[in-house]
């Protein structure tokens, strides 16, 4: 006997059918959404209605709805569900409501691990740079991105070489939550020698499983970098980079972009330091991202030495909050979550008040 489908199923395979459609695109595929209500009747409607959304090709339009699309859709599913990827759907329940900032948010997103509530302004930082760092911009990154997990921050960068993966792995060390966007699939891991990295991030692409990366997959990415926190650190680029692509969509989005000063004459330094003559944030600690986005005036005081689970727990704790908060703040599973609070409670490093946790 087939299972029913709930309503948010059936809207999932819908955004999915349109969005493996040729020639729809994420703000044509959300035109057409709006238009009928919601993707499940932009498939159902007939010829004539299609005709009538904005934008759309007549042989798109003669695309929409036909059984090829939809058999993809439902396979690509069934594929996620073998491989343990979360497939979410814009508009629908664990969507990030911090891509709404951007002008075309994905209308599907793959996801690898347990994402963390991601609100309009999430508590998260992005930092970029150059894949070829100076020694000096790792070591400098390894330390802003450990403080910055330690004070309950998610670190977002794209699992590049360089300050993408100095950041990711100094978040992970440090008992922290780091987000990896990639500019292909979340099973199909670049560079490769990252994925034993890669297993200890949350993972997020916009790509079909089994996509591999491509040129043209990375300008894309670097939006859903932007979006995803709350400001961007540049750390090193070029004044041709990525890494200013990224700081372009973070203005965009109203995000604060933060920008950290290098070597006079070394071109990696040029990219941050045109940033710093148009306005962006001189940065040097974690201390100056905190206290610009208002999360305080500098870093938490550096981890007891404990396990990775109770560290992130640890690290997000502050005034007090409901076991909900600590959840979408350390990406753990309620069982997780509460066994590390039970264990940081044991060691006299936490305590409950009135439902709710805070460092003791």
């Amino acid at each position: 006997m087939t299972r029913p489908t709930s309503a948010a199923e059936s809207e999932l395979l819908a955004l999915l059918t349109l969005r493996l459609t040729p020639g729809l695109g994420p703000r044509r595929t959300e035109s057409l959404r709006r238009h009928f209500g919601s993707a499940a009747s932009a498939l159902a409607a007939p010829l004539t209605a299609l005709r009538e959304v904005p934008g759309l090709e007549a042989k798109t339009v003669a695309a929409i709805g036909t059984p090829g699309p939809r058999e993809q859709a439902e396979a690509e599913l069934h594929r996620a569900q073998v491989a343990g990827v979360t497939v979410l759907g814009r508009g629908l329940p664990g969507y990030p409501e911090a891509l709404e900032a951007l002008g075309d948010p994905p209308a599907v997103l793959w996801v690898r691990g347990e994402l963390p509530e991601l609100a309009a302004v999430p508590r998260a930082v992005s930092i970029v740079g150059t894949r070829g760092a100076s020694p000096h911009a790792r070591a400098l990154t390894r330390a802003l991105a450990a403080d910055l997990a330690r004070a309950g921050v998610t670190i977002v960068s794209g699992l590049a070489r360089g300050i993408d993966t100095e950041a990711h792995r100094a978040a992970v060390e440090a008992g922290g939550l780091s987000l990896g966007v990639l500019g292909s699939a979340v099973n199909h891991i670049y560079p490769a020698e990252n994925a034993g990295l890669a297993r200890q991030l949350v993972l997020i692409s916009e790509y079909p499983l089994g996509t591999g990366p491509a040129q043209h997959h990375f300008p894309a990415r670097n939006r859903l970098i932007a979006a995803l926190a709350a400001g961007v650190v540049v750390v090193e680029g070029e004044l041709k980079s990525g890494s200013l692509i990224t700081a372009t969509h973070a203005l965009e989005c109203g995000r604060t972009v933060f920008a950290v000063p290098g070597r006079a004459g070394d071109p990696r330094a040029a990219g941050p330091h045109r940033l710093l003559r148009e306005g962006a944030v001189l940065t040097e600690t974690a201390g100056d991202v905190l206290a610009e986005l208002g999360w305080g005036e500098g870093p938490a005081a550096p981890l007891p030495d404990l396990p990775p689970e109770q560290a992130r727990v640890y690290a997000a704790l502050g005034p007090p909050a409901t076991l909900d908060d600590l959840r979408g703040a350390t990406g753990l599973a309620l069982a997780e979550l509460q066994t590390a609070l039970v264990m940081l409670q044991l060691l006299g490093r936490a305590e409950e008040v009135g439902g709710r946790w805070a460092r003791r």
